[in-house]
């Protein structure tokens, strides 16, 4: 009886440890990656749609994500956003003495989150996101995005039709540019409600607003503008300093500005205007025509520093 007892009370514990096992399955593979194995490398395996596969001078795509220094976690940040996964885990080697400190600075400064954030199609931009991390050196990475998957079937349909109607490929790069500029503040209103008086009646921080219902803010205007950019098949991103946000884009090697928000002035007699003083210019030229909301960070958007 003592023998059978004994044997019971074994496949019992057993049967806890499995169960145990079985629950703490992921801690304990962290755990021993972090501690026991010297592989601690997170390959991105699901890419979406609008994933981009080119750098940029600030972020780098990894598809093997190892973290070495400061700037592997910045350019983790932007491949994992970039990748359009929803969530992804990655490891912080114990080698990498300063890693979780240097990740928390990172997922606390939100400024540099949202410049990251710019460099990537805007279906695959978040709205929120957010950072955990324990002391085994697990960083989980979780997002939410601008556009849900309605949204952008629906976008996607009405980008085709209008890019389809006003694309003219007998013309140069920059003068389809133009046309598109155009098309977007001719059917389009700034949305004085919204800026002014914080009243959110139209979507129109997004490029759903100014398709669909007329009306943007600079972040609609600029993630539509982005959207015809990314048909013609040019490298560009959304830059940005503290009040305002418009397009960059790279036309023979060399980078330009697109502000369609100041090119499409609200006016106190409450007619429209087209303008085109904001339409690829340099960096030099911008900030002669207006510094305060074009004082971008240029250790960030290097593409668009001042020239001598």
């Amino acid at each position: 009886m003592k023998r059978l007892g004994k044997l019971f009370f074994t496949i019992g514990l057993l049967c806890i440890l499995i169960g145990v096992v079985i629950l703490k399955k992921d801690s304990i593979i962290t755990l021993f990656n972090t501690v026991f194995s010297s592989n601690t490398e997170t390959k991105i395996n699901s890419l979406n749609d609008y994933y981009r596969e080119y750098d940029f001078e600030f972020v780098k795509n990894t598809k093997t994500i190892k973290l070495k220094n400061y700037q592997d976690i910045l350019d983790a940040y932007y491949t994992i956003i970039n990748s359009g996964s929803d969530e992804e885990v990655v490891y912080c080697p114990k080698e990498y003495n300063n890693c979780l400190d240097d990740i928390e600075k990172v997922a606390n400064d939100q400024v540099l989150l949202s410049d990251i954030n710019n460099y990537t199609h805007p279906f695959n931009a978040f709205s929120h996101i957010e950072t955990e991390f324990d002391s085994t050196g697990k960083v989980t990475i979780k997002m939410n995005r601008h556009y849900t998957d309605k949204d952008i079937e629906k976008i996607n349909d009405e980008v085709d039709k209008i890019y389809n109607s006003v694309y003219n490929d007998k013309l140069s790069i920059e003068s389809n540019i133009k046309l598109f500029h155009d098309y977007i503040i001719n059917h389009t209103k700034y949305d004085s409600l919204r800026s002014d008086k914080n009243i959110e009646k139209y979507r129109s921080d997004i490029a759903y607003g100014p398709l669909f219902e007329g009306y943007a803010v600079c972040g609609g205007y600029t993630d539509l503008m982005q959207l015809f950019l990314e048909k013609m098949n040019l490298k560009s991103y959304r830059i940005s300093s503290s009040s305002h946000i418009w397009n960059a884009v790279e036309i023979n090697n060399k980078w330009y500005h697109i502000d369609l928000t100041w090119d499409d002035p609200v006016i106190s007699d409450g007619k429209d205007y087209l303008s085109h003083d904001y339409l690829l210019i340099d960096t030099n030229k911008l900030l002669e025509l207006e510094k305060t909301q074009h004082n971008f960070n240029q250790k960030i958007f290097i593409e668009l520093k001042e020239t001598n």
